[in-house]
């Protein structure tokens, strides 16, 4: 399932930029300042949705290796539990 950042940064993106270009076509400069600013919103805001799938798409898998091998999952984590109360206890 698509984040639903993804598709409402795309809409601002598209929206951002018609707007940019009727402010420019209009000559109202605060128009088109607010459309390239609705424009950048939409991009990160599109960014933010994509990190966001990535990041969900990485735990199913990781879910998925830990189904798959239990054992070394809990292995891994007592190893990793270890290292880390070493590092600390300085």
């Amino acid at each position: 399932m698509v984040d639903e950042n993804r598709v409402e940064g795309t809409v601002r993106e598209f929206a951002g930029k018609a707007q940019g270009v009727a402010g420019d076509i209009l000559g109202d400069s605060k128009t088109s300042a607010q459309g390239r600013i609705n424009d950048a919103a939409g991009q990160a805001q599109k960014a933010y949705g994509q990190a966001s799938d990535q990041l969900k798409g990485l735990a199913d898998e990781l879910t998925d290796r830990i189904h798959e091998t239990p054992l070394l999952a809990v292995l891994g984590a007592v190893g990793l539990g270890y290292l880390i109360g070493k590092l600390t206890s300085r």
